[in-house]
């Protein structure tokens, strides 16, 4: 009987080591986030999810940067992940704040606008600009996370042109979401014991690869 290589066994613990912590990071950080949506319910309590959502956005941030740092072949995950949350949690914070705010907004317009005449127009534009809004911030975040010198601005603007321009990797990174959400709903445990990590694996994937034109040449590309 031929043998499991002994290498094989480390990098399946590692990837194993990778998704468990980045997992009870996530949950550390998202915990008013987590908390609201398990003892509430979510109709009724979207203004707490609409405060909660920015809060998240900084430990969303620390997951990327531990999947940059473990595709440079780093292995400090916890320092990995501390870093980026308390170096960038004032302008990842304000980006998410924004995104949510517009979210919400356009959501309560949709709401509004669906039984009258005009809402037929209107109803698609503010689906359209939920989407890219949506679609848009993971993109910010890789982007502060790989050019952390860039004016959040700049960033933003950047990201939407880009996440317009491959629309094929920002609907994929959104159906991802949209299925980790739903995975939530039915198990909570689940979703954030075992999925959460590679949810977001693919979005930072994908968002870093839309990024490309945009980032130093040196950067290597997530594949």
């Amino acid at each position: 009987m031929r043998r499991i290589p002994h290498g094989l066994y480390a990098s399946l613990f590692g990837v194993v080591h990778l998704i468990l912590t980045t997992n009870v990071l996530l949950v550390v950080g998202c915990l008013p986030l987590v908390a609201i949506l398990i003892t509430t319910d979510p109709v009724g309590s979207w203004p707490l999810i609409a405060v909660a959502v920015p809060l998240c956005a900084p430990a969303v941030r620390g997951a990327f940067a531990v999947f940059a740092e473990q595709r440079r072949g780093g292995s400090a995950i916890l320092r990995t992940f501390w870093r980026a949350w308390r170096s960038g949690w004032g302008r990842t914070t304000a980006a998410a704040a924004v995104a949510t705010a517009v979210v919400a907004v356009a959501l309560a317009d949709l709401r509004f606008l669906a039984p009258t005449q005009i809402g037929v127009v209107v109803i698609p534009l503010l689906a359209v600009v939920v989407l890219l809004v949506a679609g848009t911030l993971p993109v910010v975040l890789v982007a502060l996370v790989d050019a952390p010198g860039t004016r959040l601005a700049a960033a933003c603007r950047t990201a939407a042109y880009l996440a317009v321009g491959r629309w094929h990797l920002t609907l994929a990174s959104l159906v991802v979401l949209v299925v980790q959400a739903g995975l939530f709903t039915l198990s909570p445990a689940l979703a954030l014991g075992v999925s959460a990590a590679p949810a977001l694996y693919l979005v930072w994937s994908n968002a870093r690869y839309t990024l490309l034109p945009a980032l130093p040449a040196d950067q290597p590309v997530a594949a």
